[in-house]
């Protein structure tokens, strides 16, 4: 029996996959497939505002992707460069915050640029926030934070004994809730090193889905099998789910 009323997971993270592949079987260039991807980036990302998500984050390049050929790894740059602009400027009007995780080293200076005009002029839009995870890796993220609580420890600024989880969320590259639901699209079961700190207690939905075929009723259907969990945490039951 389906739930008479949803409850809308107030962080949503997706894991960006199968672009290629989604390219491929259709006899196109990866560049292509990354293209489809990106315009569907766009129209997910403000869906999931509108059914009530407060933030959505997204995977879009790990640091990992650097391995990636050079051509393939200037093509996307050059697309994140173009998309953020568009992105941002859209985003802006629609009240919705964007902002960035990831490590700034090895980005070019206009995806920099880019990614910091769009942050500032958005910082105090309220409908929603927008997480875009570039140049990405969890494990760089808690090693990040470790290294600022160390800083910050050296200048008086923290007591180590009383460090505690949300003290430590601070420090991570943005202070956000922790992810309800992890959306990963293309048949892989697997979380990638994807926001490690924040997913201790989400629930995982895999589908075999392409990112680019990844519409609304896909996204629709996520929230669906996230409605029919017994959310638990540390053996208690989620009380506020309509189950």
């Amino acid at each position: 029996m389906e739930p008479s009323i949803l409850s809308i997971p107030n962080h949503v993270a997706i894991i960006v996959d199968g672009n290629g592949r989604w390219a491929k079987e259709r006899g196109l260039s990866r560049s292509l497939g990354h293209k489809a991807g990106s315009e569907n980036l766009e129209e997910i990302a403000r869906y999931a505002i509108s059914k009530g998500v407060k933030v959505l984050s997204l995977y879009v390049f790990s640091t990992e992707n650097f391995k990636r050929s050079k051509e393939e790894v200037d093509y996307l740059m050059d697309l994140f460069v173009n998309k953020f602009k568009s992105i941002g400027s859209k985003f802006n009007k629609e009240n919705i915050k964007v902002v960035f995780s990831g490590r700034r080293e090895n980005l070019s200076i206009d995806v920099l640029n880019t990614i910091d005009s769009i942050t500032e002029k958005t910082k105090n839009n309220t409908k929603g926030i927008i997480n875009f995870c570039l140049n990405y890796g969890g494990h760089f993220e808690i090693i990040d934070a470790v290294k600022k609580v160390s800083e910050d420890y050296k200048n008086g600024v923290v007591d180590l004994n009383n460090l505690d989880e949300e003290c430590f969320s601070k420090y991570l590259y943005q202070d956000l809730p922790p992810i309800d639901l992890l959306i990963r699209t293309s048949g892989e079961y697997r979380i990638s090193n994807f926001m490690l700190w924040q997913m201790s207690y989400a629930e995982f939905y895999f589908t075999k889905t392409y990112f680019p075929d990844f519409k609304e009723s896909a996204f629709d259907e996520a929230i669906l099998e996230y409605n029919r969990r017994n959310r638990r945490f540390g053996g208690i039951k989620d009380e506020t789910k309509n189950n």
